[in-house]
């Protein structure tokens, strides 16, 4: 992050408040004119700096009301095997998150489904299923506090 000026961090936090503003808006925010501003946005994007832009959409609304934390443990066997784990999880569009953790546990994901059950159905159908899975502890979240895409930067 030290390789970054003040404008390109400047711009960033403007990017991830609103990345559908266009460069002269973001300009004008950041104290730059378009041109500048232009090159370090597309400078960022070519680094892998910034590496998309997105929508934000409500999971509510679309209605994925089921939000749940799943806490993975894999056996001995499996623990041989965590990049096939880690693939064929990438493939599940339930999980939005999954980190490998050191610890008691392997992997923390975190799941979206329409419903509990239908969390319940991806439970026994998927992931229950992937080899090496020894232990899955499920802890529903109940309702939100914060939720942010926003780096402090």
């Amino acid at each position: 992050m030290s390789d970054l000026d003040p404008y390109e961090r400047k711009i960033l936090r403007e990017l991830q408040r609103n990345a559908s503003q266009t460069t002269a808006e973001i300009a004008e925010k950041v104290g730059l004119s378009s041109s500048p501003c232009w090159r370090r946005i597309d400078r960022m994007e070519r680094e892998g700096i910034i590496q998309r832009r997105v929508a934000i959409v409500d999971r509510e609304k679309v209605g994925l009301n089921a939000h749940v934390f799943v806490q993975v443990k894999l056996n001995a066997h499996g623990r041989a095997n965590l990049d096939e784990f880690a693939s064929q999880i990438r493939e599940f569009p339930e999980v939005l998150d999954c980190y490998v953790m050191m610890g008691s546990i392997d992997f923390m994901i975190r799941v979206v489904a329409e419903d509990i059950m239908a969390y319940e159905r991806f439970f026994f159908g998927k992931l229950s299923q992937l080899p090496g899975v020894q232990e899955v502890n499920s802890i529903v979240a109940l309702s939100q506090i914060k939720s942010t895409t926003e780096l402090p930067i």
